[in-house]
């Protein structure tokens, strides 16, 4: 009973965090997104997409993956005639790039530096795009679409507008309490069976490669396999309860910038007709790179410090 009780006060308590980050910028981007905002945001963007090899409409769903979610995107791809090549870089740069609002948000809350979150996911977006344009010389015929996009009726008037925008802020509230909850359980559960220790003890040589401390493997693996969003959960929990030091949160969220949701936002692209393989090796290639070069940078910039304070240099 007393794993149900701390599970459910951990899953509800996180649920209430995550919520109120969600629900007030979920009701705000579905505002947004009927007013004249978003098309000048893709008006905005649109020259400059010549730079990762897209036409100026691709940005329709750059900026509505940005803005929502992958499933926004991916319905904007689908209202558009690209080829192979064009429907692939958006699909890459959204994997790293993509519900900037609410993720940003949930990182800021683990702790990590907001400059870190920006730069990190737009510079990989825009990177991952030019040097994709730049090699790839296939993928010139149309992209076939395995499913058609669902028209909805637009709401009329500011009352549904606003009243959409509840229900769907609701909803999102609602579907992050169905998975973090059980999710919190889980974790108390193997917390008080001990099992988080040897959990972190195998992981052990791979969070050492990415310069991570093992107590962080959990959040890295919540990240991998549920998201950004909803493995917050145990990211905030790891950060307040099990001595997950700000850098390894930091270094961990790194990580899964580049390479979170492994299977769903996978398979979210099968659809589009593009090879998914690849973008899933760009996705854990860049992973494992960016998060390495950061901790032995950050780890030289520690010992450099150190060492102009005339301290003692503990290496590992």
């Amino acid at each position: 009973m007393g794993t149900l009780k701390n599970g459910l006060k951990a899953g509800f308590g996180t649920t209430w965090t995550l919520g109120k980050i969600i629900f007030p910028i979920t009701v705000l981007v579905v505002i947004l997104q009927h007013t004249p905002v978003l098309p000048w945001l893709v008006q905005l963007i649109a020259p400059f997409m010549g730079i990762f090899g897209l036409s100026g409409e691709a940005a329709i769903p750059l900026v509505l993956g940005n803005a929502l979610n992958l499933y926004a995107g991916i319905a904007g791809v689908l209202s558009l005639e690209l080829t192979v090549k064009e429907v692939f870089i958006i699909a890459v740069m959204l994997s790293f790039s993509h519900n900037m609002f609410i993720e940003t948000g949930v990182a800021l809350k683990v702790g990590v530096k907001l400059w870190i979150v920006l730069v990190v996911r737009f510079g990989l977006a825009a990177f991952s795009g030019i040097v994709i344009n730049l090699f790839w010389k296939g993928g010139g015929e149309l992209a076939q679409y395995g499913i058609t996009p669902t028209v909805t009726k637009d709401p009329e008037g500011w009352f549904q507008i606003v009243l959409l925008g509840l229900q769907k802020a609701s909803f999102g509230v609602l579907q992050l309490a169905l998975i973090v909850i059980p999710l919190m359980i889980f974790v108390q559960f193997l917390k008080d069976r001990q099992y988080l220790q040897k959990f972190s003890k195998r992981l052990a040589p791979f969070t050492k490669v990415i310069g991570v401390q093992p107590n962080a493997s959990l959040t890295l693996v919540a990240g991998l396999v549920i998201g950004l969003a909803y493995g917050a959960g145990v990211m905030i929990q790891a950060v307040q309860e099990d001595g997950v030091s700000k850098k390894d949160a930091t270094l961990a969220f790194i990580f899964l910038v580049a390479c979170h949701a492994v299977i769903e936002d996978t398979l979210l692209f099968v659809p589009l007709g593009i090879p998914v393989w690849p973008l899933l090796l760009i996705r854990i290639i860049t992973a494992f790179v960016l998060t390495i070069l950061v901790a032995f940078f950050w780890k030289r910039a520690e010992q450099r410090k150190e060492k102009e304070k005339g301290a003692p240099i503990i290496d590992g």
